[in-house]
């Protein structure tokens, strides 16, 4: 009776270590989908020194930061009705407009591969 007692601790302690390993599995599987496919991308070109100067109704700045899927969090991005004198300063016309690390302006929607010519920045493959 006890031999017996003892291998159904033992199967469950089996049990419950499978579940602890594929419940850790899918977790990271979770955690793994949350790092967006352009993360990387979108810190090159903030380290680049690339702002985008836009305003939150302005539906082509929309537009670029939906190509980030998500990344642009990590892109540096300036609030122009926020922030009037600092836009008007930078000769900032129309939205969007990334301005380089060197001042030049990039007026309107530029997508990932626009971004990616005027860096240098690789985009994911």
């Amino acid at each position: 009776m006890e031999e017996s007692k003892n291998k159904k601790y033992l199967i469950g302690a089996i049990i419950l270590v499978i579940i602890i390993i594929f419940g850790g599995l899918i977790y990271n599987k979770k955690n793994a989908s949350i790092i967006g496919k352009y993360d990387d991308f979108a810190k090159c070109l903030t380290n680049k020194g690339l702002i985008m100067y836009g305003a939150a109704w302005c539906s082509h700045c929309q537009n670029e930061k939906n190509n980030f899927e998500g990344s642009f969090k990590y892109a540096t991005y300036i609030e122009c009705p926020d922030n009037i004198e600092l836009c008007t300063d930078k000769g900032i016309n129309g939205y969007p407009t990334w301005i380089d690390g060197n001042g030049k302006l990039y007026e309107g929607e530029q997508g990932l591969d626009g971004l990616s010519q005027i860096s240098g920045c690789e985009l994911p493959n």
